[in-house]
């Protein structure tokens, strides 16, 4: 059975559909990089998956069962722009992750348990090369920083999915790669799946094992919003260069030209 299952699922706000009979089967640690042009709803549907939104019609199943309709902890996001918390330190913002669950009312743990959900954010923020920051605070932080503390809050609950909306989009291009690989050592050995929004399509595959396009096929110029975007192609990446260079071809012209290609 497919880890994520996606039936004839439609979004409509009011008389603008989004998105149309999306159906989509997602297996168990794959990685995919979610392409297309702006506004044709990759993003509604990494907030639907998030729980933010519901369907308008159709169903979205997490191993064979209805999806929560609210955030969880399964399910972990990271924004292109920083969902850090400015007036906590590094450590305590990771750490937070762990404590809002079990003291909701306060919103803080106290003695041996607040040390142990310190010891652990620590632990999370050395793998992700932040450990000679924790007593710092956001602003004192890079992009690239800022974007690693990011990864971990989404981490530190263990989650099963990991949703990227644009994450690297704002990061100069040297930070960027080291971002990449950043990631990739991650996903590895979490064995996440992930699905990220990318307007890049060098980023979809370099990362990717599976590239999905969004795109919208149907336009009737009398009524701009009765038809919404489909997954138009569903590409495997674990390709050549050629094979590459070939499935890119293979993408209509309207949608890599909204797409960054170098």
């Amino acid at each position: 059975m497919s880890f994520i299952q996606v039936r004839n699922v439609w979004q409509q706000y009011g008389d603008q559909t989004v998105l149309e009979n999306l159906r989509l089967d997602i297996g168990q640690g794959e990685f995919c990089a979610l392409v297309g042009a702006s506004g044709c709803g990759k993003s509604t549907f990494l907030r639907m998956l998030l729980g933010q939104e519901r369907p308008h019609r159709g169903q979205i199943l997490l191993d064979g069962k209805p999806l929560v309709a609210e955030p969880d902890p399964s399910r972990g996001i990271v924004f292109q722009r920083y969902s850090v918390l400015p007036h906590l330190s590094v450590l305590d913002n990771v750490a937070l992750g762990l404590e809002l669950p079990r003291a909701p009312l306060l919103g803080r743990l106290f003695g041996r348990a607040k040390a142990e959900a310190r010891t652990q954010a620590a632990q999370l923020l050395r793998r992700v090369g932040l450990d000679h920051a924790l007593d710092k605070y956001p602003s004192q932080l890079s992009g690239g920083m800022q974007q690693r503390l990011a990864i971990a809050q989404a981490l530190i609950m263990k989650p099963r999915m990991l949703l990227l909306d644009e994450p690297f989009g704002a990061l100069d291009p040297g930070i960027r790669k080291d971002m990449h690989a950043l990631l990739l050592e991650l996903w590895q050995e979490t064995g996440l799946t992930v699905l990220m929004v990318t307007h890049d399509l060098s980023e979809g595959f370099t990362l990717g094992t599976r590239l999905l396009v969004f795109d919208k096929v149907r336009n009737d110029p009398q009524a701009p919003g009765a038809y919404g975007a489909r997954i138009t192609y569903d590409l495997p990446l674990n390709l050549d260069r050629r094979a590459t260079r070939e499935a890119v071809a293979a993408l209509p012209a309207h949608v890599t030209g909204a797409l960054k290609t170098a």
